[in-house]
């Protein structure tokens, strides 16, 4: 077998267990259910990585403010990724610190924070977490490799498998994706 057939195999595979799991799936619909509260309430949808976690939760948010599929209204959704904010807070306050400064100057009750994290233990997803709760943010976390320390943090987390980076965010972009179409089915339904 070739390196590009067994790579796509492991994908496969990575698909193929996640859809398996009878936990997953539900969490995922819980994530769409949660997702369109908070728009239909008027609020705001935020999202925050690290490396290629954070091109996600860029391509999360844009899908909302721009568009998806069909023509329809934007929707409020901002990723923490202005690089002149997290400079500025992690010269001041440390790296650690550069999520949980936005989601205390942006988040309100009744918002939602993605958390997308390969590994659940970088300090700087641990504190937005912390700080979202405190702000009575609901937290959604994108997790791989058995969550980590972000696991217990995220009110609700969705686990995928896989060993590697590359393989758990192909998963994440998936189920963003998937979120995505089914929010927008559930508050544009003539769109569909």
């Amino acid at each position: 077998m070739s390196s590009i057939e067994h790579a796509f195999h492991e994908a496969q595979h990575c698909l193929s267990h996640f859809i398996s799991d009878g936990e997953q799936l539900p969490r995922v619909q819980l994530f769409a259910d949660k997702l369109a509260a908070t728009f239909r309430a008027g609020c705001k949808a935020m999202s925050c990585g690290n490396g290629g976690s954070m091109s996600d939760a860029m391509h999360f948010a844009e899908e909302w403010s721009g568009r998806y599929r069909k023509e329809r209204p934007p929707l409020p959704a901002i990723a923490f990724s202005d690089p002149g904010h997290m400079s500025c807070v992690a010269n001041d306050y440390g790296f650690a610190e550069i999520f949980a400064r936005q989601v205390r100057a942006l988040g309100k009750e009744g918002d939602l924070l993605l958390l997308l994290s390969t590994s659940g233990n970088s300090p700087n997803m641990l504190r937005a977490a912390e700080e979202a709760r405190a702000c009575g943010v609901t937290t959604v976390g994108l997790l791989g490799k058995g969550g980590g320390a972000l696991l217990p943090l995220c009110d609700l987390p969705i686990l995928v498998p896989g060993n590697t980076s590359d393989r758990i965010q192909e998963m994440h972009i998936k189920i963003i994706h998937i979120v995505i179409e089914t929010v927008e089915r559930m508050l544009f339904p003539d769109l569909y």
